[in-house]
């Protein structure tokens, strides 16, 4: 199989500003992403897709060409993930590259391994859709999530509020953000929220942080400083 990784990073980040260059632990954060990519594959099957010049500028200093700049229209608020890979995958078909899976590593997640990228690959077959690296959910719909009521009174999300303890409710999941190993035929075929076939790949919660606000961004530096990661 023919494997193209993809690292969207777009320009305008509000949450955090220019937070795919903003140095976290001495490093530029998209540069985390690269690395891990390096480690698996060779540079002219790893994609960064910007429509930024300084993001562009930042990653080829480090050494890796960036085949394109996105166009415009992929480059705002409501640009999805799923146009930004056909995007990809578009522009390598056109140049004769065709690939038979993508594997998405988006920046905001600095602290996956390449092993994490290997293990979720590891699960992969041609007849599912994608494998999604996840973490044990912070809330339980069965334990502590509720809904209001046409009435506006609160009840359990899920199940009948049986459960006294939250390790005996059953487990849920929630995407980490950090690993997608995607089917490109189903991807051209849907979008990755219609997708049936999925298979999760379990990740350690210290290396599940997702950058997507100042505090998120505090609690990582905080992480790399007190060498939690490397315990």
């Amino acid at each position: 199989m023919r494997t193209l990784y993809v690292i969207p990073a777009r320009g305008g980040s509000k949450g955090i500003p220019h937070k795919n260059i903003r140095p976290l632990g001495g490093i530029p954060l998209i540069g985390y992403s690269v690395r891990v990519a390096r480690e698996l594959a060779d540079d002219r099957d790893i994609c960064v897709s910007t429509d930024d010049p300084e993001i562009a500028a930042t990653v080829e200093n480090m050494g890796l060409k960036v085949p394109f700049l996105r166009p415009a229209e992929l480059a705002t608020d409501k640009s999805g993930t799923y146009e930004v890979l056909l995007h990809a995958l578009d522009f390598y078909a056109s140049q004769g590259i065709d690939y038979d899976v993508i594997v998405l590593l988006q920046p905001t997640s600095p602290f996956r391994r390449a092993d994490d990228v290997r293990r979720a690959m590891a699960l992969y077959t041609p007849d599912i859709d994608m494998v999604v690296t996840v973490k044990e959910a912070a809330s339980n719909p069965y334990y502590n999530c509720y809904e209001t009521d046409a009435d506006g009174f609160l009840h359990i999300s899920k199940g009948e509020g049986d459960y006294t303890r939250r390790q005996d409710a059953p487990k849920v999941w929630e995407y980490n953000g950090a690993v997608y190993v995607i089917n490109t035929h189903s991807l051209r075929q849907m979008p990755l929220g219609q997708f049936r076939r999925r298979v999760m790949c379990e990740m350690d919660a210290r290396r599940s942080v997702d950058l997507d606000t100042e505090i998120d961004w505090l609690v990582a530096e905080k992480l790399i400083e007190n060498g939690i990661l490397d315990e």
